[in-house]
């Protein structure tokens, strides 16, 4: 089994990088039809592309093996999503090392959430409580085997709104071996410029990637940003709330916003643009080809 270059490597090679997150879907048939959207989005040639994972494991097995078939069948390096919630050491250790067998070397560190079944689950004294602690694990246990890399949050976390004290949490994350930052989605640029320089005068110096959501759905953006904590400005609510009863001018305004937001990000110094696409081709397919032609 052929390794994956580690996306530490990858940037070593590109200035600029563009990569795609999925989710693992809960049927089969959901299943059948990310197949054929990671194909569409691999033709796009992305330099890597992620996989989430559910709360405690829960789509564990099916985040695994997508990672696996996006390297083995399209030769795209992935990363696979990993949780602390639920999972004691020994159980994290046993997921890293089923991983390192099945050639996959790039992990995406995170708390996570409590289930919907489970809210109120607590973390014990064989439990991680933080993403820097699964972070220091992974580094201690298996060295420079995998690529780490973490969650930012250009606004603050949910839990912890004080942007100077979230910024010395990633910090700790970096500290603890993570080796660069995937960020939250947000829609005001200057939220992540004002980020990477609180992270720069904490010195920083890890690759902070901008998450992007193309806004499809405004009805759907409103819920989802009302749980992840992620803020709405006056000028997303002007330009999408009187269109919301149109699929088609919502989808058009919201390619061009995209475009927008994407090329300010790359003018103002982002190293790279990491897309939520919510398992979808479009409208990822005409964004990515409009911020990089084909040659």
């Amino acid at each position: 089994m052929s390794l994956m270059p580690k996306i530490t490597d990858i940037f070593n090679h590109q200035q600029l990088t563009f990569s795609f997150e999925l989710f693992p879907p809960k049927t089969e048939d959901g299943y059948l039809k990310l197949r054929e959207t990671m194909r569409l989005l691999c033709e796009l040639k992305p330099d890597f592309i992620s996989c989430t994972y559910g709360a405690g494991g829960g789509s564990r097995a099916k985040t695994l093996e997508i990672v696996q078939y996006i390297q083995n069948q399209h030769h795209v390096p992935s990363v696979a999503h990993l949780t602390c919630v639920l999972h004691t050491k020994d159980e994290i250790k046993g997921i890293l090392t089923e991983m390192k067998k099945l050639g996959i070397c790039n992990v995406l560190a995170l708390r996570g959430d409590p289930p919907k079944d489970n809210p109120h689950w607590m973390p014990g004294k064989d439990n991680f409580k933080y993403s820097s602690e699964l972070a220091a694990f992974i580094r201690e246990n298996f060295h420079n085997y995998f690529s780490i890399g973490v969650a930012g949050f250009p606004e603050g976390h949910v839990l912890c709104p004080d942007r100077n004290q979230d910024a010395q949490f990633l910090k700790n994350k970096i500290t603890q071996g993570a080796d660069y930052v995937i960020t939250q989605l947000f829609f005001n640029n200057q939220d992540y410029f004002d980020y990477v320089a609180r992270l720069k005068r904490l010195g920083v110096t890890a690759r902070i990637l901008p998450g992007i959501l193309p806004i499809t759905d405004y009805p759907a953006l409103m819920r989802f940003c009302s749980i992840c904590g992620a803020s709405i400005p006056q000028e997303v609510h002007e330009i999408f709330k009187p269109i919301a009863d149109s699929p088609e001018k919502t989808l058009a305004a919201g390619i061009d916003f995209c475009l927008k937001q994407c090329k300010e990000l790359i003018q103002g110094g982002a190293p790279g643009l990491h897309f939520y696409t919510l398992n979808k081709i479009h409208p990822v397919d005409v964004i990515i080809k409009e911020l990089r032609p084909a040659p």
